[in-house]
């Protein structure tokens, strides 16, 4: 297959995504797969936000914030996968320039978003533990909206920050990207201007918000930690773990993939581990958190059964 390249001294007007095609053979294969997983995930977040509004049990802060988390999942594969589908069902492998840039300033707000989302998470969690008679009165609808909304803020803040540094930088060509989405370091590969600033900007973005998010998650799972090995009965400390076994787990694979995947997978020798780890992050993850949240709940797995009740129900008649 050969690729077209822009002239070096000219201003290039798209990029080409390489994605998988180290792999001929395999385009088929990781086809299927990647829709089979993109129909999955956008089924499973989908559903999640119609099950927490259809089921009043579910009408809590805890469940407010897992609706947003399951909405930015959703946004976040379905502005990665559709273009990695056609990546490899076509032979054109090309991307506008404007297209890029928008494809990387909606995923990294998605990104950003559901780091500051798990975080706010935590601290519900902190709530719920350490405050149980005060949980409702201090976690109002009224700071559950700010709080999600300031996420939103937050992360649009940032990734428009790093959107812009990114269009004050020159693209002369080549403009191949051996990459299946337009990620920050890849398009600084490609750039013709010095990308010195662009890589420390990105660089103290990014500790940045995983330092507040971090800082936020351990602060409030340590006062969580210290109330619960207060507690005398062992029904009660079982009970106060198993609320946050679910977002632990949550932040555990969300956490370790963004540490792996900016912090160990630099060298050009592991483009192949990036793709796969970027493959896991933008959709294998937001593929996981709903069964990570529900698996574990009543109230979910019941309203579950009551809707295919319902469904068999309706087709019997």
């Amino acid at each position: 297959m050969v690729f077209s390249q822009e002239n070096e001294n000219q201003m290039v007007s798209s990029f080409i995504l390489l994605a998988f095609s180290e792999f001929p053979h395999l385009q088929v294969p990781l086809f299927l797969g990647f829709l089979i997983m993109y129909i999955v995930t956008v089924l499973e977040n989908l559903g999640m936000i119609f099950i927490i509004r259809i089921n009043p049990k579910l009408h809590t802060p805890m469940y407010f914030f897992l609706s947003h988390l399951s909405f930015v999942d959703f946004c976040y594969t379905s502005v990665i996968a559709p273009k990695l589908l056609d990546l490899l069902l076509v032979e054109d492998k090309t991307i506008s320039f404007e297209g890029c840039m928008a494809q990387y300033f909606l995923g990294c707000t998605f990104v950003i978003t559901e780091m500051f989302m798990l975080a706010v998470m935590a601290y519900d969690r902190f709530v719920a533990v350490c405050n149980p008679l005060l949980y409702t009165v201090a976690m109002s609808h009224q700071l559950c909206s700010l709080l999600v909304v300031v996420t939103y803020i937050w992360a649009g803040i940032f990734s428009s920050t790093l959107t812009y540094i990114l269009l004050q930088l020159s693209y002369c060509g080549p403009n191949v990207i051996n990459h299946f989405c337009c990620e920050y370091s890849a398009l600084l590969s490609v750039s013709c201007s010095d990308t010195s600033f662009s890589q420390m900007a990105c660089l103290v973005i990014s500790m940045f918000n995983e330092a507040c998010c971090l800082l936020i998650i351990i602060t409030s799972y340590v006062f969580i930690v210290v109330t619960v090995i207060k507690i005398p009965t062992k029904g009660a400390l079982r009970k106060a773990f198993s609320t946050c076994a679910s977002h632990l787990t949550a932040i555990g694979v969300c956490h370790g993939i963004v540490l792996l995947l900016y912090c160990v997978l630099k060298s050009k020798s592991s483009l192949f581990l990036v793709k796969v780890a970027t493959v896991f992050h933008s959709m294998i993850i937001p593929m996981l958190n709903p069964l990570i949240y529900s698996l574990r709940n009543k109230d979910v797995k019941e309203t579950v059964k009551k809707l295919v009740h319902l469904k068999c129900i309706f087709h019997s008649m």
